[in-house]
């Protein structure tokens, strides 16, 4: 049985209007190591990611599958491998240094293919050459790059009958949050006031619900401080329960914030949304306080996004010298002993047990 490794998967984007059609990145970080540890027929694994509702694996093989060992090999994969029959097109492309795909090297089906439990599995058998490849420039750092974009059918049609009879609820709460006509509750945030529903916000988060039922006796318009929270990110949460929006200009600090203060008050899409962005925007500069936010909040999939960048020895050292280090090393040491377990070698087994004994 071949021993299965990972492979790094970013979104690209964060396609909102259209959540059947997703684009990906995924990085095989040590194309060599991995061409060298696995044999013709043996594939890394990427973490799973959602299209439509439902979660796909893309399964890489180094040295090309069975019948191809001079290629290499990948193919899309629904996961579980038992789930329901789900209809979907997809594409992969090598993706040059400006995450641009390289027309040689991309395979695009404009099939329908029904990934079912019999046939889970659909892809190519020969994306590309292997001595092609290293000879080319689109080999960076050892590191092999390659996009794909998923299309679910079923859902995109759906999707269409229902833009023939368009919904305006989200508009029309959008023009309610900004008119605030009939607002019954006034939220004080960092010094600012902010008008909203009680309706609204009892409807669309559990944790608000439970806070404004308790504040049901309480007069119209009474006052609720919020504390620990700024006023911009109080704003922008407010703007996504009302029109299930984010805006696309919200820098990584931000989406952090949003991330904590969606966790706070359990509105699953948000923390979905913003979890997605910080592991597609992971540097050197960041690392450090998205690990402690993951830490802290148990945001898994962010948690495990920050751990593999910081197995590069590059990027672990540069993460070191940056302003975040020093308040993650104090607030999660646990984490840290945990990095420092991941990144030693495997045979190294013993040493790694003694440092995660210690507190």
């Amino acid at each position: 049985m071949a021993e299965h490794y990972k492979i790094s998967v970013a979104m690209v984007a964060e396609p909102e209007e259209r959540p059947y059609a997703r684009s990906y990145v995924l990085k095989v970080d040590g194309y060599s190591r991995t061409k060298a540890l696995l044999k013709n027929g043996e594939y890394l694994t990427s973490e799973p990611f959602s299209v439509g509702g439902h979660d796909w694996v893309v399964t890489y093989y180094p040295n090309g599958s069975k019948i191809r060992p001079d290629d290499i090999s990948i193919f899309l994969r629904l996961h579980p491998a038992g789930a329901k029959d789900v209809k979907a097109k997809f594409t992969f492309s090598l993706l040059d240094e400006n995450g641009e795909p390289v027309p040689s090297y991309t395979r695009a089906h404009d099939d329908i293919h029904t990934f079912s439990r019999k046939a889970p599995n659909w892809g190519y058998h020969n994306l590309m050459k292997k001595a092609k490849l290293e000879r080319s420039e689109h080999l960076r750092n050892d590191c092999l790059t390659i996009g794909c974009h998923v299309t679910v059918v079923k859902e995109i049609l759906d999707e269409e009958e229902t833009r023939a009879s368009p919904n305006d609820l989200h508009r029309q709460l959008g023009d309610l949050l900004e008119s605030k006509d009939a607002a019954d509750l006034t939220f004080q945030v960092g010094g600012e006031i902010f008008l909203a529903h009680r309706c609204v916000l009892a409807t669309r988060s559990s944790v608000f619900k439970a806070e404004l039922l308790d504040r049901m006796v309480e007069s119209s318009g009474s006052l609720i401080e919020i504390q620990d929270m700024e006023p911009d990110v109080f704003e922008a949460l407010l703007h996504f329960i009302y029109t299930g929006k984010v805006s696309p200009m919200i820098d990584v600090v931000m989406a952090s914030h949003l991330l904590v203060a969606a966790d706070r008050y359990n509105i699953s899409r948000l923390k979905q949304i913003r979890e997605e962005k910080l592991c597609s925007h992971i540097d050197s500069d960041v690392v450090a306080t998205s690990l402690a936010i993951a830490e802290q909040h148990g945001f898994h999939r962010l948690k495990e996004a920050c751990l593999r960048f910081l197995a590069s020895p590059s990027n672990l050292e540069a993460m070191m010298a940056s302003n975040g280090y020093r308040h993650l090393k104090s607030s999660c040491p646990s984490v840290l002993k945990e990095l420092i377990a991941r990144i030693l070698p495997t045979k190294w087994n013993l040493e790694k047990d003694i440092i995660m004994t210690i507190y």
